[in-house]
């Protein structure tokens, strides 16, 4: 029976002309890729862009159309009227106090019970996983009036504890998914050599595994942070003194039913939105490492 000899094939010869086309190809669909990202860029920013503008305008030029970017006349004062209208240092005061024992409650509490699920073997362990993780389909507005319910009958009305102490009991099922999907990626052989130097668990996960999650740590700070800075529906529930309240309510009170001082409402909204924007640029990439560490296998 005669052998077949397979021919090799010719070698692809790519030619200058050929490769100039491809380079320019790569070149114009990545100039479209920027452009259509530039243009979506800055419709996005204009909203934000108009705020910052209108927050130096006079109260008659804020609804003017076609809309005027560059103030006249310029008014910085506005800023110095805004936060002297309502005592937003006070303000400001009680939203850092919220912030922090949120983000205490939160970063203990959610490691502890994420390195649970991720490392200690128990009966029913993945069971009561998947109940945690259920409890992310449950809407807010659901449970607002149980809770308010057994708040009330506690006492805790126009106080900080209804805003606070829930989250020492677990932190959010959504953070301590986070922190359960970073504790299964690290080497088990790191609680391994824990333990066999004596290590009791609670050693392993204090010494061992919180030192390496800073990032897991740093991605739920900014959330944390984030939803205690920009709550609305909490405060408006439970805060009912003048003295209690957040910035968020504090902007709310600009608004009333015989006039608006838009002006002022919208530099009070600029300098509160500053925090956030000065955290965000000095740690967006944890806002996609969060991304990425919800994604992990496990």
């Amino acid at each position: 029976m005669a052998i077949q000899k397979q021919t090799a094939s010719p070698p692809i010869i790519v030619t200058k002309p050929r490769m100039r086309r491809v380079v320019w190809e790569r070149r114009l669909w990545t100039a479209l890729i920027i452009t259509v990202l530039t243009v979506g860029a800055v419709i996005m920013s204009l909203p934000f862009v108009w705020l910052v503008v209108s927050s130096f305008k006079p109260l008659e030029k804020i609804f003017i159309f076609p809309p005027e970017w560059i103030p006249n006349p310029f008014r910085p004062e506005n800023y110095i009227e805004a936060l002297v209208y309502k005592p937003f240092g006070l303000y400001l005061f009680n939203t850092m106090r919220i912030v922090v024992l949120n983000l205490i409650a939160v970063l203990l509490t959610s490691s502890f019970c994420g390195y649970g699920f991720a490392r200690i073997r128990f009966p029913g362990r993945d069971f009561w996983f998947a109940l945690v993780l259920a409890t992310l389909m449950i809407p807010y507005f659901v449970l607002m009036v149980p809770q308010f319910i057994m708040f009330s009958r506690l006492g805790w009305v126009d106080t900080f504890h209804p805003l606070t102490i829930p989250l020492f009991f677990g932190g959010g099922a959504f953070n301590i998914f986070l922190f359960r999907q970073f504790f299964r990626s690290l080497p088990e052989e790191l609680a391994d050599a824990g333990r066999i130097d004596g290590c009791t668990e609670f050693g392993i996960y204090w010494r061992i595994m919180m030192p390496l999650s800073k990032p897991a740590l740093a991605t739920v700070a900014i959330f944390t942070f984030l939803a205690a800075w920009n709550d609305y529906i909490g405060p408006l529930l439970y805060l009912r003194s003048d003295y209690n309240f957040t910035v968020a309510i504090g902007l709310a009170t600009f608004r009333s039913i015989m006039s608006t001082q838009w002006n002022l409402l919208m530099a009070a909204s600029t300098a509160m939105i500053l925090p956030v924007i000065i955290l965000f640029f000095f740690a967006q990439r944890y806002f996609v490492d969060g991304l990425v560490l919800s994604g992990l296998k496990g």
